[in-house]
C-alpha cells in the first residue's frame, strides 16, 4: 500500500500547521502518512518540525516527517499540498493597514475583500503561479487545499492562470457559523441539518433546520429579545436581507458600503477597526511561545481544529463519504453568480475526490451583494493575468466599503502609494504608479 503524502508549503505558520497536523495524525489510517513540511524560513520550518514530532508522539503516530527549504523537493511524489503561506508575514499585514488608515479608510481584517485583500492577493499571486508550476512538474495528480487568504481571488488566480483542476480552497466559516448558532438555540450542532452557498466569508445560511422545523423563527424570537444581538453586524444584515451570513461581524461590515464608513455605526455595532493586528501579534506570540516550550522540553497542547483538509484527506485515502464545504469555480452551481466566479458550497468527498453540488439560484439579494464580490475579486486577477496595472484601480473603485469612504482620485492616489509600499512583492508589471 502507498504512502500517504500529505506537503505543507508554508508549514512555518507553526500554530495551524500543529491544529491540521493533530487532526490528520488522529486518524489511524494517516498514522503513518509522509509528512513533507516546507518553508522558506528556516528557523520556523524547524519550529514546526519540532511541534509535529511532538504531536505525532502524543497521538502515538508514526508518520514520516521531513523538512524542505527546497518546494520542489518538498512535493516530489505528494498526493496532497496544504497551502497556508502568507506572502509578506506581519510587515506586510502592517501596510495594508497603516497606508490606507492615512486616507481615513477603515478596515477591520482587511484579508478578503477592500485594498487590504486586493494587495494580500496581488503579493501572494506570484508564489501561487510558481507553486502552481511545481505541482504539474512534479504531483500533476495532487489535490492542492488552500488555505491562503483571500481565498476566492487564490482560487480564481490558481486555476486561470496554472491549468490545476484538483484546487479547492477551504474555510472553517460555515462551519463555526452553524455551530454558534445552535449554541444560541441550545440544540446540539450534530442534530442540526443545514445548507449555506454564497461566496467566502460572505455566504448565506439557506437552510437552518431541526428534526424538520425551520430554525430561523426561533433565531427571530432570540434576537427580538436581546438587544445585544442586535449591535452584531451579521445579526443586523441578517434582519434585513433574511438569510444568516457566515462569516463575523468584523469580516461582514469590510464587504459592503453601509458600515464602517460611519461613526454612527460603528459605535451601534462595535465594530473592532484594525482588529486583525491583534490577531497577527496574537498568532506571533502564540509562535514564540512554542517556540520555548520545544527548547525547554515542555508539552506543545493542541486542540483539534475540526478543519475540513483533514476530512477530506482521510475521504479520498479511504473511501469515506463525507460533506464539506468548498471554494471552487462556479460553472453552473449557482445560477446567478458569474460562471468564473469562485463560489462556497457543499461538497461530496470520497475515493473519487471533491465533487461540488448544484445549489441553483440565490435570493436576489444576496446574490447582489455576491456579485458586487466577485467583479472585485475578477478585476483583481485579471490586473495580474494581463499585467494591467489600471485594473488594480478598477477593483478598488469597484470594493463597496472603499467606494463609500473615498473619492475616486484618492483611491487612486492610495493604489499608488500602495504599490509603491509592496512594489517588490509584486509581479513587475504591476508596479507603475498611475496618478490620475
Amino acid at each position: 500500500m502507498t504512502t500517504t503524502k500529505i506537503v505543507f508549503v508554508g508549514a512555518g505558520s507553526v500554530v495551524f500547521t500543529q491544529g491540521l497536523l493533530a487532526d490528520i495524525l488522529a486518524f489511524p489510517e494517516l498514522r503513518d502518512a509522509h509528512i513533507a513540511l516546507h518553508d522558506i524560513d528556516a528557523e520556523r520550518l524547524a519550529t514546526a518540525q519540532g511541534a509535529a514530532r511532538l504531536i505525532a508522539n502524543d497521538l502515538n503516530a508514526n508518520p514520516r516527517i521531513t523538512t524542505h527549504l527546497d518546494r520542489r523537493e518538498a512535493l516530489e511524489g505528494a498526493q496532497f499540498v496544504i497551502n497556508i503561506i502568507q506572502v509578506g508575514m506581519r510587515e506586510a499585514t502592517r501596510t495594508d493597514f497603516d497606508v490606507p488608515a492615512h486616507y481615513g479608510l477603515r478596515q477591520t481584517i482587511g484579508d478578503t475583500l477592500g485594498i487590504g485583500g486586493i494587495f494580500r492577493a496581488l503579493r501572494t499571486f506570484p508564489v501561487l503561479r510558481a507553486l502552481g508550476e511545481d505541482i504539474a512538474a512534479v504531483c500533476p495528480d495532487a489535490w492542492l487545499l488552500n488555505y491562503t487568504n483571500p481565498m476566492a481571488m487564490n482560487i480564481q488566480y490558481l486555476t486561470q492562470a496554472t491549468g490545476l483542476t484538483r484546487v479547492v480552497g477551504l474555510c472553517h466559516s460555515v462551519f463555526w457559523t452553524t455551530h454558534g448558532l445552535a449554541e444560541m438555540l441550545d440544540i446540539p450542532h450534530e442534530e442540526i441539518d443545514y445548507r449555506a452557498a454564497g461566496v467566502n466569508h460572505q455566504a448565506w445560511v439557506l437552510r437552518f433546520e431541526h428534526n424538520g422545523e425551520d430554525l430561523y423563527p426561533r433565531l427571530d424570537a432570540l434576537i427580538e429579545k436581546d438587544p445585544q444581538l442586535r449591535r452584531r453586524v451579521r445579526v443586523d444584515m441578517y434582519r434585513r436581507l433574511g438569510y444568516y451570513p457566515t462569516e463575523t461581524s468584523e469580516h461582514s461590515s469590510e464587504y459592503v458600503p453601509w458600515y464602517l464608513h460611519h461613526d454612527s455605526e460603528i459605535d451601534r455595532l462595535r465594530l473592532p477597526v484594525g482588529a486583525y493586528l491583534d490577531i497577527v501579534d496574537e498568532n506571533m506570540a502564540a509562535y514564540e511561545e512554542t517556540r520555548r516550550a520545544l527548547a525547554n522540553g515542555e508539552p506543545v497542547p493542541v486542540e483539534p481544529t475540526m478543519e475540513y483538509a483533514p476530512q477530506i484527506i482521510h475521504s479520498i485515502t479511504t473511501g469515506t463519504p463525507r460533506t464539506i464545504y468548498g471554494n471552487v469555480p462556479n460553472r453552473g452551481l449557482i445560477d446567478n453568480l458569474p460562471a468564473e466566479g469562485i463560489v462556497e458550497v457543499p461538497c461530496l468527498v470520497d475515493a473519487l475526490g471533491v465533487q461540488p453540488t448544484r445549489v441553483g439560484a440565490l435570493p436576489p439579494q444576496c446574490a447582489a451583494l455576491n456579485r458586487a464580490y466577485l467583479s472585485v475579486n475578477d478585476l483583481v486577477v485579471r490586473a495580474a493575468l494581463d499585467d494591467e496595472p489600471r485594473n488594480i484601480r478598477h477593483a478598488a473603485m469597484a470594493d463597496p466599503a472603499t467606494a463609500a469612504t473615498l473619492p475616486v482620485e484618492r483611491i487612486w492616489d492610495l493604489c499608488d502609494d500602495m504599490v509603491r509600499a509592496h512594489a517588490d512583492l509584486l509581479q513587475p508589471g504591476l508596479r507603475a504608479t498611475l496618478g490620475h
